[in-house]
């Protein structure tokens, strides 16, 4: 598919992406309202509060005009900077919701084309639109980070940990809102690919398929069983040069590098140890059947169009270990839905991190496999 029937699904999903993002995070002031949390329950509003205050446009409580609360950091001299603050809190909302417009449509624009919705693909090209529009709130959240800190009055403080609350806060909202955006983009899509004529395959030998897709799989379980370790996890954890703006890096490496938490079956019973494991086997073996497939689905298996698929095929396998972690280990009669559902989303940073990686490993060992003989396709 040409660039110029890409382009209007992209946008119209990207927009529709933003626009919800924003409908979702202006109804956070609805759970303030009195009688909110005695119709719906004070721990669901909570979780709901927590889903939507990172989307939502209006400044927090100190930053209103004549709310002196806790949270305000005035001016030394004896001034008041709530109006400065507010300025960059704003500022900081704009950038976020701009750079989910623009990480969104370029995204979806690459795999619309490389990956377009005809016959055979709408699945595929559903899912990965999918966990693309995740991958851009992510995108999103990191970019506004410092504008965000910075309205509290406080940003030189412990600002690198701050930096990785704030990625890991609003992570679950565009997971939701994603399958919208991605529904939308895959029909107009096919309706904009009417008369592009043939959309050709690659033409893949299934032995490397087989060889690209174990080496990209080896790059995330490096994340998975390896960095995720318990002891190398608390290494990363501990690490904090001395002194300077960039000191205490330990969470912020955790957030981009860590795909899961290992730990041996100590003290606790075996069999929730291996319910456990069960859900990072299932991420990769997500991983490895996507990128398997994934150079036989595309119109061409370039290194940018195999690096966006692998990220998207490692943000859904760790989308399903995380359900399969809440519907098997977490899942209880106390425990309401939102409250198990607070851990999806986690790991999409490091999601995009070795995904990137595990795209360009497997896009090199494939271009190496086909130099030689055929072999029967994938």
């Amino acid at each position: 598919m040409t660039y110029r029937r890409a382009v209007i699904p992209a946008l119209i999903g990207g927009l529709l992406l933003t626009a919800l993002l924003w409908w979702a995070g202006a109804t956070a002031d609805v759970l303030r309202l009195p009688g909110s949390g005695d119709r719906l329950g004070a721990e669901p509003v909570a979780e709901l509060q927590s889903w939507l205050a990172p989307w939502a446009y209006d400044p927090p409580s100190f930053l209103d005009a004549g709310a002196m609360v806790s949270g305000y950091v005035g001016d030394t001299r004896g001034g008041d900077d709530r109006g400065y603050y507010g300025g960059l809190y704003t500022t900081g909302l704009q950038i976020r919701y701009g750079t989910v417009l623009v990480a969104h449509v370029l995204g979806a624009l690459l795999l619309v084309r490389r990956l377009p919705p005809a016959r055979g693909r709408t699945t595929a090209a559903f899912l990965a639109l999918w966990a693309w529009g995740a991958v851009a709130g992510t995108l999103a959240l990191a970019v506004s980070a410092p504008w965000l800190i910075a309205s509290t009055g406080h940003g030189s403080y412990r600002f690198l940990p701050q930096l990785a609350n704030v990625i890991a806060s609003g992570r679950q909202l565009p997971v939701a809102v994603g399958l919208v955006a991605a529904a939308a983009t895959v029909l107009v899509a096919r309706i904009t690919a009417k008369g592009a004529g043939p959309l050709p395959r690659t033409d893949v030998p299934a032995r490397a398929a087989r060889l690209a897709a174990t080496a990209g799989t080896a790059v995330i379980a490096l994340s998975v069983a390896v960095l995720s370790y318990h002891s190398v996890a608390a290494a990363l954890q501990e690490f904090s040069p001395d002194g300077g703006p960039l000191s205490e890096p330990g969470d912020l490496l955790r957030q981009w590098l860590l795909l899961g938490a290992w730990s041996a079956p100590e003290g606790g019973p075996l069999g929730e140890w291996l319910l456990y494991r069960a859900s990072d086997v299932l991420l990769l073996v997500v991983v490895w059947w996507a990128l398997r497939k994934l150079p036989g689905l595309l119109t061409r298996a370039t290194l940018p169009a195999m690096a966006a698929g692998a990220v998207c095929a490692t943000v859904l396998g760790l989308l399903a270990s995380q359900l399969l972690r809440i519907a098997v280990v977490q899942a209880g009669p106390q425990q309401g839905t939102l409250h198990i559902s607070a851990g999806i989303g986690n790991g999409i940073p490091a999601a995009l991190t070795f995904g990137l990686a595990a795209g360009a490993v497997a896009t090199t060992v494939l271009r190496l496999s086909l130099r030689g003989a055929p072999d029967t396709a994938a």
